[in-house]
């Protein structure tokens, strides 16, 4: 079973892919961070990213996305065009048969750590207990994606 967890953002856009067997560790396929150029209008920055997302999903064929709940910021004109990013990632799961989960920042550190105040230390210890990351990311987005898709394991159907 495969899983794709996503930070949605359009300045960069976390995504991490793991795999799932019934009774072997989780293995961290591939992760990283797509980005847009902040020159560009937001429609052509959201094609951008749709595309490398799609060759994402059209590569992995993922069962199952888990996303972040978006949270309201401070920024309202920063919040909107995270939400669009959303659609646009909500879409390619529809498009390619992926089933969703939506999680809350709480949940997913529950999932995670057991406890959903857990701190980002916190978080980041028990991931890489969890999962082998190969690399040490470059971004924060691309790790919590890898978080993110470890939150999804508990909602695989095996």
């Amino acid at each position: 079973m495969i899983i794709i967890g996503i930070d949605p953002g359009y300045d960069r856009l976390g995504f991490a892919v793991i795999k799932k067997e019934p009774r072997q560790k989780e293995e961290l396929l591939t992760s990283g961070c797509l980005s847009s150029d902040k020159n560009t209008d937001f429609a052509q920055r959201l094609l951008c990213l749709g595309i490398e997302l799609e060759k994402i999903f059209i590569t992995y064929n993922p069962d199952l996305l888990v996303i972040e709940n978006l949270f309201i910021t401070k920024n309202q004109k920063t919040a909107m065009k995270v939400a669009e990013v959303r659609g646009l990632i909500l879409y390619l799961a529809a498009k390619n048969n992926t089933a969703v989960k939506q999680m809350t920042p709480p949940e997913i550190k529950l999932a995670v750590a057991g406890y959903g105040n857990a701190d980002k230390t916190q978080v980041t210890n028990m991931a890489k207990l969890l999962i082998k990351i190969p690399t040490k990311p470059k971004f924060d987005d691309e790790f919590d994606a890898i978080v993110i898709a470890l939150a999804g394991l508990p909602y695989l159907k095996q």
